[in-house]
């Protein structure tokens, strides 16, 4: 099913995060429709619902209730129908531990939440237009993490 739009969801326990996210989606110009859970469990659920149209991209926070990202990150990339997902992890942590231990586990990127709107919008709107066949079929540690 051909789609006309970038089907985004966002995993995060922070509401004022959330609501960050999708207003600077609502900001940009790029066709998208953007989806929210609050928790791990929430996420896996939505992906898991038969009726659900899975994402193009999953925005994963590590640090959430019930279950974590790097929980997630590992059922997902344990689940064949979800091989062709891209996943963002999208954390406050820069912690070189958690960096390596998402990349070994298959994340696509790594980017540390920006600290203004501004940032936000650029950080998304860059990896919501990457060519993502391409950076994955060339995916090494030094492309994984984003820096802005």
């Amino acid at each position: 099913m051909q789609k006309d739009f970038i089907l985004i969801t966002l995993a995060d326990d922070d509401e004022d995060d959330r609501m960050f996210f999708t207003d600077a989606f609502d900001e940009l110009k790029i066709n998208t429709v953007v989806n929210t859970v609050n928790d791990g469990v929430a996420l896996m659920n939505f992906l898991y619902d038969p009726e659900s149209i899975l994402p193009n991209i999953i925005f994963l926070d590590l640090n959430m209730p019930l279950k974590s990202g790097i929980e997630c990150l590992k059922e997902i990339k344990a689940e064949p129908k979800f091989k062709d997902i891209v996943i963002a992890i999208y954390s406050t942590s820069s912690s070189e531990e958690d960096i390596e231990n998402t990349f070994v586990l298959g994340a696509n990127i790594y980017i540390k939440k920006p600290s203004n709107f501004g940032k936000l919008k650029q950080v998304l709107s860059e990896v919501v237009t990457l060519n993502w066949q391409y950076i994955t079929s060339g995916l090494n540690k030094d492309n994984f993490l984003l820096r802005m």
